[in-house]
């Protein structure tokens, strides 16, 4: 299981931080995290569900973890352990995650899936969900899988939908020459863009689209 505790610093005052995996007693806060980070119009029927996270904590321990400070839960990411061929990347993100449920959970899979990345909005100036993604690569170097890899919203592309398509908006964020909120956010986690997938998520500021974005286990050299 995994424990981390850390200082991070806001505004020069430090914050002690532990990086932990979630139990069936963080429930309600994983979900009220939920509510927080995905209001509408994103549909409430994808936040989280205690029948959900029980699988979480039961299927994939390992893939469950949290950011608590001060006693509260105040970030989570869940992954899934799936396989993954890169020459047909196509597939949504309940294909992926069983729909959040990771019933489909594959203990000899190659890939650490990203299921979910969730910051109270409160809390995102102190990097979080940094501190996550490089807890769970931690996990991916354990398990000796191959890479981490989800798909990213891509919450500003509808600002620019009548005058790119989907691929070349990504490759702009790529270059700095726009910002995306979710595709930004991963590049500084250290993960790149493999492949741009529609209808991969209901999701109208990103018009359905999503980008996979994976970070390879720099000791799984092929």
């Amino acid at each position: 299981m995994y424990r981390s505790e850390q200082l991070l610093f806001d505004s020069g005052k430090p914050v002690r931080v532990i990086v932990r995996n979630y139990t069936k007693e963080d429930f309600d806060e994983l979900i009220d995290i939920q509510t927080e980070c995905f209001p509408p119009p994103f549909p409430s029927d994808l936040w989280w569900n205690r029948e959900q996270l029980m699988s979480h904590v039961t299927l994939f321990p390992q893939g469950a973890l949290c950011v608590e400070i001060d006693g509260r839960v105040v970030s989570s990411l869940t992954g899934v352990c799936t396989y993954f061929d890169p020459a047909h990347p196509n597939h949504t993100w309940e294909e992926a995650t069983d729909s959040g449920y990771i019933k489909n959970h594959d203990a000899n899979g190659n890939t650490l899936y990203i299921v979910d990345i969730s910051v109270r909005p409160s809390f995102r100036s102190l990097g979080l969900g940094k501190i996550m993604m490089q807890a769970m690569y931690h996990v991916v170097v354990e398990l000796k899988l191959e890479r981490l890899l989800g798909g990213g919203r891509m919450p500003g592309y509808h600002k620019q939908a009548e005058n790119i398509p989907a691929e070349e908006y990504v490759n702009k964020v790529v270059l700095g020459e726009l910002y995306d909120p979710v595709i930004t956010f991963l590049l500084k986690c250290g993960r790149l863009p493999i492949a741009v997938v529609e209808n991969y998520l209901e999701d109208e500021e990103s018009l359905n689209y999503g980008v996979l974005m994976e970070w390879k286990n720099p000791f799984k050299i092929s």
